[in-house]
């Protein structure tokens, strides 16, 4: 199988550069997938789990918070907000962000930005979706 090159930067660090078969991307109108060979493009991302690897074997995943991607010369640039690999995590810090997310929530006191406490349970979901290799 054909193989290109993905690479996932934030603005503080390099996540990942490797030769790969396939990835999926968290598209902000859904989930899409990349192969070696595809047409330019450009496309912004959502909050999600960015999958990668060979077609067969051991495929990796990236909590990601939301960017943009970019194909060109069989090269896949990922512009992430944020991206943390599922090896990378820190499992109970995930759960007690859940917890103190759900607590805020739940509270709803006069002065809460529900909006904010929203994404930062979504984050903490797909934190711990990440790291425990949910399908």
């Amino acid at each position: 199988m054909a193989t290109f090159t993905l690479e996932v930067i934030t603005q503080e660090r390099s996540v990942v550069l490797a030769d790969v078969e396939y990835v999926l991307l968290p598209g902000v109108d859904g989930t899409f997938g990349i192969l070696a060979g595809h047409l330019p493009i450009m496309a912004s991302l959502g909050l999600g789990v960015l999958e990668f690897g060979p077609r067969q074997g051991k495929r990796r995943k990236i909590a990601l918070g939301g960017g943009f991607v970019e194909m060109h010369d069989n090269k896949l640039t990922v512009m992430a907000h944020t991206a943390e690999l599922a090896e990378e995590i820190d499992v109970l810090r995930a759960r007690q962000a859940r917890m103190r997310a759900e607590q805020r929530l739940a509270d709803r006191k006069a002065d809460l930005d529900i909006a904010r406490a929203q994404v930062s349970l979504q984050k903490a979901l797909l934190r711990l979706k990440v790291a425990d290799g949910d399908q």
